[in-house]
């Protein structure tokens, strides 16, 4: 079983940042190709970023130039550097794989508002 966890939430002012962090725990060699999502209550989670092993990147549009996905995979963790936050950036933000899930963990809570 694989578990998730998620940090680095919080509350941020309009133009700030905020750096989540994604561990993966449990009967894994390597975290493969990993992503990071956003729920809005109500709405459909959405894929923000994802990182393949090979360092290949993908942005969503709303969230390009702003937003950094990286890796260590030494520590089975991937990481979400959030810079010039917007208050559209408000949500619930969860890590996962690419293409199949492992069990989604709790997420972390990202408020954007002055």
């Amino acid at each position: 079983q694989v578990q998730l966890v998620e940090s680095g939430g919080g509350l941020a002012q309009p133009g700030g940042s905020l750096r989540l962090s994604c561990v993966a725990s449990g009967s894994i060699s390597t975290i493969g190709a990993m992503g990071w999502y956003r729920q809005v209550r109500g709405k459909q989670r959405e894929l923000v970023a994802h990182i393949t092993t090979g360092a290949n990147i993908y942005y969503a549009d709303s969230v390009k130039g702003r937003f950094t996905i990286s890796r260590d995979d030494a520590k089975n963790t991937v990481y979400l550097q959030m810079n010039k936050l917007e208050p559209e950036d408000t949500a619930v933000y969860y890590c996962n794989k690419i293409g199949f899930y492992w069990p989604w963990g709790q997420g972390t809570q990202v408020t954007v508002s002055s």
